[in-house]
């Protein structure tokens, strides 16, 4: 199944990112949110608040399969007290800072090596992920040297749609000129990258989960992916390479 593959997708978080607890990087972030706000409230305190409403949040947009714009988020979820026409030219610094409050995201171990290897082993590449806020992946792909590497980079907040909403999955596709057929997505949850995946024709679809995850986890035939990973670096492992690209 492997040998027809031509372009392969990643999802970010829990697969080609990770989410470290740096304390002084999250208040930072608060501090910042409240600050923009215009509010007295403890950091701590209003970004506990922020969270309970995020809660929210994610169960419309998951049941809508539809991610808000930044202004909407925060003059309709996350701070509809505050007037909104001083919260809505915010929306995109303070989605920013929200993200920022959760933690600090680096890359998963060998993510870059696997990244420029599969690159150089002729593979089109491309980013599809659920995601709110423009701002920090344009800004991480410059900053870390990988925007030449992803040919196409489709995010929830810009594209609208949700995974696992095909579409988001067939414009991924488009943008990189590679038909459904020949492309895989490698994701991290069982249900919603699976099952997304396939409604969309993706040609295979893998999920990188730990053993103490997957040993917790049920397996129906809807949610079988058709490989299983424990680390990023397995991936090279499954794609031995296409013609070599050339210019990088």
């Amino acid at each position: 199944m492997a040998d027809n593959i031509e372009a392969i997708f990643l999802d970010l978080g829990n697969t080609l990112r990770i989410l470290l607890d740096d304390k002084e990087h999250m208040e930072r972030a608060r501090q910042e949110i409240v600050r923009l706000v215009g509010t007295d409230e403890d950091p701590a305190a209003f970004c506990a608040k922020l969270d309970e409403r995020y809660k929210e949040y994610r169960k419309w947009a998951f049941a809508e399969l539809t991610e808000a714009p930044e202004q909407e988020l925060w003059t309709r979820w996350l701070a509809p007290e505050f007037p909104p026409e001083k919260i809505a030219p915010l929306g995109g610094e303070l989605t920013y800072q929200f993200r920022q409050s959760k933690g600090r995201r680096v890359l998963v171990e060998g993510g870059r090596e696997v990244v420029l290897e599969l690159y150089r082993r002729g593979y089109v590449l491309g980013i599809i992920s659920n995601l709110i806020g423009k701002r920090e992946i344009p800004e991480w792909l410059k900053a870390d040297g990988f925007e030449p590497y992803f040919k196409s980079v489709l995010l929830s907040s810009v594209y609208g749609r949700r995974k696992p909403h095909p579409s988001i999955y067939l414009e991924a596709a488009r943008r990189a000129g590679v038909e459904p057929a020949k492309c895989v997505y490698v994701g991290d949850n069982l249900k919603r990258d699976v099952t997304g995946t396939r409604a969309a024709g993706f040609g295979m679809v893998i999920i990188m989960i730990s053993t103490e995850e997957l040993a917790q986890a049920t397996i129906t035939g809807e949610t079988r992916p058709d490989r299983i990973i424990h680390q990023f670096r397995q991936l090279l492992d499954i794609f031995p390479g296409r013609k070599a690209q050339k210019g990088l």
